[in-house]
């Protein structure tokens, strides 16, 4: 279903008070409740993408409050959403995909105060957060400027690595490690980010790299380059696209984008595929002025944003649209 068409028949919210609301695909909306205090509203939830209930907990709440930290606030509270059958599932199942989400949500500093459950054969999980900012420092997606580098703090392959263990593969340690990577919440990089002071942000989720760059570009009506050898991934994912363990959203994700990225041919097709990777709870993206983004590198890497890189920059030529070298 191609969301974008469905939310074009619909009328577009307008209230003195919505500072931030669907018109620019941005990754939550923002409500003025006063002159300094504004609250930002998200929901996201989905299947399991690992067989450890209390993994996949911690990983889906870990992404669900990630939005609120890519607008730079602060999570608040939390609601529970669970989609689930004890048909299929024990309660203790339940019990260890809550667990794993309330431990993450404490470690955010937040507090989960209810939730909603309804039966399904599918399993599913996710939650709904509130959190809170000031109005003057809402970073949203569509701010960046033509000079602005590009700053990416988390590596990609992660939806490449979860279908393969959904196929069964024996991956090892990586699979301990794209664990850790996707439980770990975005909160010291949206903290860094505030620090510093940037221009804009979005996370890294289902529409990839690229589908998420695309919409910063068409929100802020710039062109985007990408330097695909500067952007950080799992090394491992090579060897598995080249066996097709490719996710389909990546695959739609590359379909979606033809006509709104031009892919130079030294880019390889494995490249390629890990820059249209759906990602589950991904890292930020960040867009900040030249002459901050070293200072930013650094204090990332300070904090134990590691993986953190510089991998493109703004430009005023092809508006809406990507380059990749």
């Amino acid at each position: 279903m191609d969301l974008g068409k469905v939310l074009e028949k619909l009328p577009q919210p307008q209230h003195e008070n919505l500072l931030v609301g669907i018109n620019t695909s941005d990754d939550a909306g923002v409500y003025k409740i006063s002159d300094d205090l504004a609250v930002i509203q998200t929901v996201d939830f989905f299947t399991p993408i690992v067989d450890d209930p209390y993994m996949y907990g911690q990983i889906s709440a870990a992404n669900s409050l990630s939005d609120v930290y890519a607008m730079g606030g602060r999570p608040l509270t939390a609601l529970n959403v669970v989609c689930f059958s004890t048909n299929i599932f024990s309660t203790d199942v339940l019990a260890e995909i809550l667990k794993g989400g309330f431990d993450k949500v404490s470690e955010a500093g937040a507090v989960i105060v209810g939730g909603h459950t309804a039966t399904d054969d599918e399993l599913k999980y996710g939650l709904s957060v509130t959190g809170v900012i000031h109005p003057d420092k809402i970073v949203t997606n569509s701010g960046a400027r033509p000079g602005d580098k590009l700053v990416l703090t988390k590596p990609l392959g992660t939806g490449i690595i979860s279908t393969a263990l959904k196929f069964g593969k024996d991956l090892g340690e990586l699979t301990d490690r794209v664990c850790r990577v996707m439980a770990e919440l975005n909160k010291t990089a949206s903290e860094v980010m505030q620090e510093i002071g940037v221009n804009a942000c979005t996370d890294i989720t289902g529409f990839g790299l690229l589908g998420h760059t695309y919409e910063m570009a068409a929100g802020a009506k710039v062109g985007i380059n990408i330097q695909a050898s500067d952007v950080p991934y799992f090394k491992e994912v090579i060897g598995l696209i080249e066996q097709g363990l490719i996710p389909g959203g990546t695959i739609s994700n590359g379909a979606y984008l033809e006509d709104k990225v031009n892919m130079d041919k030294g880019v390889s097709s494995e490249q390629a595929t890990v820059l249209f990777d759906a990602q589950t709870s991904g890292g930020l993206l960040i867009s900040v002025e030249e002459s901050k983004s070293n200072k930013l590198i650094s204090e990332l890497h300070n904090r134990g944003v590691q993986s953190a890189a510089i991998i493109g920059e703004v430009t005023a030529e092809h508006p809406a649209f990507i380059m990749v070298r």
